[in-house]
């Protein structure tokens, strides 16, 4: 029985698909948004199944097919018999519309799954049984759903799939590589992981003073000057700090010198030129302190409706808050959050960085380069993660080490891929992380002897 109290547009269900009978080239179009559950008559949802039917066998959309098909299902004479098809198409103003009709039926359905979505919200609010964290969240997803329409189908063809991985396959084999993942910006990194993949968590691991956040803030620059849209939260430093960070990085300007304002001349250009062109970069920064896994998720699907979402990156995961009732547990909370960092990976289909600090098991051992059992509070930190990657920097432990600049970044736990060190340079000023340059040395002169020029290639600038 229809509910005629819920919004609906009789004359806009009928107009879109009388437009499509008219002109069947618009049904590619309309279809891409427009799906049978969001017309309100079901003789108008049996006729767009049919034309669906017909686009997928590769069959033209007009009045002779689409009847044949509807007859074949037996809807026919459900829908009023061929003559409603008739009377659709008369009574059409112009096929000219067909989109904008589409939007008046998408609009309405958007509309009466709001009024069921704040039923479910309603009940949630009065069962006393859940707390309000999960009541919010709850609420929040219900919402989501409304406008995530991708949500709802996870059913997948398996030769669609094969389709979709081949397609991949062939676009590396070429050298085209925009289907790859987000990049780091770090070549070796890149070419182990082939960048920041859609819906993976990456937990990012090391001891305090390693450098971490210039870590994180070095990949949200990377990315973003590539053109992905960044969500950073920063729950250790607030945004003016993160921001003076990435400006460091990209004029190459001292830190402290910035912080003094004690720019020279050549200086201020350059940081004003920095600045301008940096402003226009899609980085959003959050710096709440205490952060919950409610905030964060409602806080990213406003960026994904707002602006679209390519990264998230959150400074650090044990400065988050979880469920009340895990607060005196931390390996129960600590697991909630990145089991919840995890599920927010898939559901945007957005690659999550997590940073997360190593317990001080390190501190003891002869050798101080982190593995995973090093991993803080949970297990679900390895467990969770599709790839884990620890930072180390040997002068943290070795001041006079003999390459104060040398990083590596350690991928110990690689879901997809191999697991490998890549070595990187570290410029503490300016706290960024670099890819590690190729120098010659001419040992020529230690080999005199040697008719010709000998030349020694080194992976990094030390």
């Amino acid at each position: 029985m229809l509910n005629l109290l819920a919004p609906y547009s009789q004359e806009a269900e009928e107009a879109v698909i009388g437009a499509v009978l008219i002109n069947p080239s618009a049904f590619v179009t309309v279809c891409s948004f427009l799906k049978a559950d969001d017309f309100f008559f079901v003789r108008h949802q049996y006729i767009w199944q049919a034309m669906n039917v017909l686009n997928e066998r590769r069959e033209p959309v007009d009045y002779l097919t689409l009847v044949d098909t509807l007859r074949i299902a037996g809807r026919l004479a459900e829908i009023g018999g061929a003559a409603f098809l008739t009377t659709l198409i008369n009574a059409t103003p112009t096929s000219v519309h067909a989109e904008v009709y589409g939007r008046l039926v998408e609009r309405a359905s958007t509309r009466r799954r709001l009024m069921i979505a704040a039923d479910e919200i309603k009940q949630l609010a009065l069962n006393e049984a859940m707390t309000i964290e999960i009541v919010t969240a709850e609420a929040e997803s219900r919402l989501f759903k409304v406008t995530d329409r991708s949500a709802d189908d996870r059913m997948h063809n398996f030769g669609d799939l094969i389709s979709t991985v081949s397609d991949g396959v062939e676009a590396r084999i070429s050298g085209n590589l925009t289907d790859m993942g987000v990049p780091s910006g770090l070549r070796e990194l890149d070419g182990l992981i082939g960048g920041w993949q859609k819906g993976d968590l990456v937990i990012f691991a090391g001891r305090p003073g390693m450098g971490k956040s210039s870590a994180l803030a070095t990949f949200s620059l990377n990315a973003a000057r590539l053109g992905a849209r960044v969500a950073l939260f920063s729950l250790e430093m607030g945004g003016e700090m993160v921001t003076q960070r990435l400006l460091a990085m990209e004029t190459g300007i001292n830190t402290q010198t910035m912080r003094l304002g004690k720019l020279a001349p050549q200086e201020w250009s350059r940081f004003v030129e920095a600045a301008g062109r940096l402003s226009n970069f899609p980085i959003f920064i959050d710096d709440t302190p205490g952060l919950s896994v409610q905030q964060l998720r409602a806080k990213c699907r406003h960026l994904v409706h707002q602006h679209g979402l390519d990264l998230i990156i959150v400074d650090y995961v044990q400065l988050m808050t979880g469920l009340p009732e895990h607060r005196n547990n931390r390996v129960l909370e600590i697991g909630y959050i990145t089991q919840s960092l995890k599920e927010l990976a898939r559901e945007l289909n957005v690659p999550v960085i997590a940073a997360a600090q190593l317990n001080r098991a390190v501190e003891q051992r002869q050798d101080k380069r982190p593995v995973l059992s090093d991993l803080r509070e949970s297990g679900n930190l390895e467990n969770d993660a599709d790839i884990v990657i620890f930072l180390y920097r040997d002068v943290v432990y070795n001041p006079n080490t003999e390459f104060p600049n040398a990083a590596d970044m350690i991928v110990a736990k690689h879901r997809n891929g191999a697991t490998d060190t890549v070595s990187l340079y570290y410029e503490k000023s300016i706290t960024k992380f670099m890819d590690g340059a190729i120098r010659r040395i001419d040992l020529g002169n230690l080999e005199p002897e040697d008719e010709h020029e000998n030349e020694l290639e080194t992976a990094h600038p030390w």
